[in-house]
């Protein structure tokens, strides 16, 4: 009986393969890749010949079955483009198929954007939490952007370079202008650290970009505001005729909470008719701002 390999690969620098990585790819019988063109170069880099089958996110539901049919008779690989698979990628059903179907899965570790883009952040590393890529579709975009918006740990996201500018305007308004590290083409030979805050990122990453970016955000500042504190900072605000939308993104600011947040707070106490946190503005005024 076979194991299923997670070999990580260099992200970009061939040194960083690990003197294991190449022992195992030696040694199967087969590796899955997600580019076999890609894995190709790397294997001949080495001087590695084994047998290429391609696995990725649009063939993965036929080939899932001949990849745990080849570990009855030996060891199989499982690379990706870059950096561990099963990351961000679809190596997860084939791991997860490989485990219901009772063989050994062994991790080889190897390089990986996020861990090497975070270590060099400069932002707290204690705890954190990796988000990947965040959704394409803007509704679902926003209520991701709307979770991370509350966690206190440092965040680390993927980016196309095709989509960063969006993507850190996105940010700025979800999450605030917070600090970040932007992380491009890390080990590569054109790596570059961008460090500073999102309204800072957004005007040094204008206009084409290349190259894979990782970004490093802060997590959202502990904060000491309760739910009837921020309400009373939005009905005195109010009662001075700031406009709701300038009194939510003034109130968040100081409490530390999500301006969507604050604002939806304002919705709900108008729509439950709390004078004190709505006059004189009405409920009409929030649903218009």
């Amino acid at each position: 009986m076979g194991s299923l390999y997670l070999v990580g690969t260099p992200i970009g620098n061939l040194g960083d393969i690990t003197l294991r990585a190449l022992e195992i790819l030696r040694q199967v019988s087969l590796v899955a890749a997600e580019d076999t063109r890609t894995s190709r170069k790397l294997l001949s880099h080495f001087d590695i010949h084994a047998p290429l089958v391609s696995y990725y996110e649009h063939n993965r539901l036929h080939r899932i079955d001949q990849i745990v049919q080849a570990l009855a008779s030996g060891d199989v690989a499982l690379v990706s483009d870059s950096g561990m698979p099963s990351i961000s990628d679809p190596g997860y059903h084939l791991v997860r198929a490989a485990i219901d179907a009772g063989y050994p899965v062994v991790p080889i570790p190897g390089p990986n954007a996020a861990i090497a883009a975070l270590a060099a952040s400069g932002l707290p590393t204690d705890s954190f939490v990796f988000a990947g890529f965040l959704p394409r579709q803007e509704s679902r975009r926003r209520e991701a952007l709307e979770r991370l918006s509350w966690l206190t740990q440092t965040i680390v996201l993927y980016e196309a370079p095709h989509r960063i500018e969006a993507c850190l305007a996105d940010l700025l308004r979800g999450l605030g202008d917070r600090r970040i590290a932007v992380a491009r083409e890390v080990t590569k030979v054109h790596e570059e650290f961008w460090r500073g805050t999102l309204a800072a990122a957004m005007e040094h990453f204008t206009g084409p970009q290349r190259g894979e970016f990782t970004l490093v955000i802060a997590g959202r500042e502990e904060t000491t505001w309760t739910r009837a504190e921020v309400a009373s900072a939005l009905a005195a605000l109010k009662s001075q005729g700031v406009a709701p939308a300038e009194a939510a993104r003034s109130v968040a600011s100081e409490a530390g909470w999500p301006r969507a947040e604050v604002y939806r707070l304002g919705l709900d106490a108008a729509a439950d008719g709390d004078d004190h946190a709505t006059s004189p503005a009405s409920s009409e005024a929030w649903d218009e701002a």
